[in-house]
């Protein structure tokens, strides 16, 4: 990755906005004590995501935001752009930061994370920490580094920094689907014991319904007997009351006729 361009605005001494074009090759900036020249470092350094305020040597985020003079009011805000070029593919990353507001990180004009910053730049093999941007007070803790701080040099240095933050995200995102599926299985085991309950009960309430079925089949065909026992039962009734009332008149007639065969005699 080639860094081609630099703006700073409102970044500590840079109260102006400046615009520091990088050619390709060597270059070098030259100037006195407190002209600024530890500033570019700092500005490039912090726009790739650093995070302590104390290696931008400020007690907090903030103080990288110019802070006035005795002729220049203090700004609200400090925003370093850094333009790169990598692979022949331009790459434009802002971060800005405001008064009570925080850091806000672009890329290409798209808002991103922090994190997706430092991945930008561990893949090509420099960054915020980079061993190639070394500060004055670094030179010493390089020397004295230990083998665990020296691999993690290389690591950068060779551009396999970022494979290890994105291992450790895809694991990270591996257990929690480990986790989302432990909590599918046992939603998945709750649903399945509440069909065995429903299947139960649709089973039960099916018998229900055919025994209803039959209980009414049944009923009915009670009712349809009792009915054709109580018409049989009538018509004999009506049978037999016809035939007493003909008895009644015959024998009321041969009564009758020997009543006048006897007033006759």
């Amino acid at each position: 990755m080639q860094i081609k361009r630099l703006r700073i605005s409102g970044f500590k001494s840079f109260v102006d906005p400046a615009d520091l074009v990088i050619e390709p090759g060597l270059t070098g900036v030259v100037g006195p004590n407190g002209c600024g020249k530890s500033n570019l470092l700092e500005a490039l350094r912090w726009t790739m995501g650093e995070n302590s305020a104390r290696s931008m040597r400020g007690a907090g985020m903030e103080d990288v935001i110019f802070a006035g003079t005795a002729t220049r009011p203090p700004r609200d805000f400090a925003e370093v752009t850094i333009l790169a070029e990598r692979e022949g593919e331009e790459t434009e990353i802002v971060r800005r930061i405001e008064r009570g507001a925080g850091s806000a990180y672009r890329i290409d004009g798209r808002d991103v994370r922090a994190k997706d910053v430092a991945l930008l730049f561990a893949d090509a093999a420099t960054g915020a920490h980079s061993p190639a941007l070394v500060s004055q007070n670094r030179i010493g803790a390089v020397i004295a580094a230990k083998p665990a701080e020296r691999r993690a040099m290389l690591e950068e240095a060779a551009g396999i920094s970022g494979l290890h933050v994105r291992r450790r995200d895809a694991e990270t995102r591996l257990r929690a689907t480990e986790a989302n599926l432990a909590r599918l299985d046992e939603a998945i085991a709750d649903q399945d014991a509440r069909v065995a309950s429903l299947r139960r009960q649709a089973r039960a309430a099916e018998r229900y319904r055919l025994l209803s079925e039959q209980i009414r089949v049944a009923e009915g065909r009670m009712i349809f007997a009792r009915w054709r026992d109580a018409a049989a039962a009538a018509t004999t009734a009506k049978a037999e009351a016809a035939a007493a009332e003909a008895q009644v008149a015959e024998t009321t007639a041969t009564e009758r006729t020997a009543a006048q065969a006897q007033e006759q005699a």
